[in-house]
């Protein structure tokens, strides 16, 4: 697979929910239909399949693996195919991850080992580990609020040595530390944050990996080339347009609330899994508000 090292999956990515029935089974139809339309309207350049908006941990192993088989499938000659694989184990992530490489994912996410707060040298072990398991380019998700563990710059730079590990996924939420990065190395940096997109790009970052995007893909693309064109008035005007859903849609859980509006546009969604809990009226009631004054209409 042929990447462009400066945005080795494109400028648009969404974090795609996982489509349930409404007893809770994994809807694979769905899913299918889903990625269609998260590529063909919203006009994603690549899904992140199974990551943590996928409700990644409440799906089995074997889920997992049907679920990227069949997005693949649906969307695979369009758009690149991501799979999250992070655990907190090593030896479960390169299972996941030779898993998602057979079942035809272009692409991994792998997330910072949770709880158990390895120190820096474990770090550099897990996704280096993680990187030569498979023949597959290779996002680094740096998200310390989740984790309890932050990539640090020194870090992510040895890891920038590893020829397939390529890029980052950064919800770190620290400009100063992703800009030096940035500075040293050639990894392509991906906004973990709607919100963060136009400042992220402003230093240098590829574009985004999002949850509102579900709903602001379309726009947010637009944001993205007019930023590529030099066209910052427009950006910013987009990024403002965005804004209240950028932010909103984490007003109680971002995959609760993409659902919800998934569920009202008549699109596949389903309910959420355990421990989980399905958006209230209030929640949509709020949503589309915050829909309303990003200018969608749900």
């Amino acid at each position: 697979m042929t990447l462009d090292p400066r945005r080795p999956f494109g400028h648009l990515l969404t974090a795609m929910v996982t489509p349930f029935t409404r007893d809770g089974a994994l809807d694979l139809d769905g899913a299918q239909q889903l990625a269609s339309h998260l590529v063909d309207v919203q006009r994603n350049d690549a899904l992140v399949i199974n990551g943590t908006t996928g409700e990644s941990p409440t799906t089995g192993d074997v889920e997992k693996e049907n679920l990227i088989r069949a997005v693949a499938e649906a969307v695979g000659d369009r758009a690149k195919i991501l799979a999250g694989v992070g655990t907190y184990s090593t030896a479960h992530t390169v299972e996941l991850a030779r898993s998602a490489e057979k079942a035809g994912a272009n692409g991994l996410l792998v997330v910072t080992p949770f709880y158990n707060k390895p120190p820096q040298a474990g770090l550099l072990a897990h996704f280096r580990m993680v990187a030569d398991a498979t023949r597959l380019p290779m996002l680094v998700y740096d998200i310390p609020h989740r984790t309890g563990t932050a990539v640090q710059t020194e870090t992510m730079c040895k890891l920038a040595e590893h020829p397939r590990i390529v890029g980052v996924k950064d919800a770190k939420g620290d400009l100063a530390a992703s800009s030096w990065v940035l500075r040293r190395t050639e990894l392509a940096y991906y906004s973990g944050e709607d919100a963060a997109t136009l400042p992220l790009l402003s230093v240098g970052g590829a574009g985004v990996v999002g949850t509102s995007t579900h709903l602001t893909g379309a726009g947010t693309k637009e944001l993205i080339q007019a930023y590529e064109r030099g066209d910052v008035v427009e950006a910013l005007r987009r990024h403002r347009e965005l804004l209240p859903l950028y932010t909103g849609i984490f007003r109680s859980q971002g995959t609760i609330l993409v659902k919800a509006a998934m569920n009202i546009l008549g699109l596949p969604g389903g309910p959420v899994r355990p421990p989980l809990v399905d958006a209230t009226t209030e929640e949509i009631e709020q949503l589309r508000r915050d829909c309303r004054d990003a200018g969608i209409d749900i």
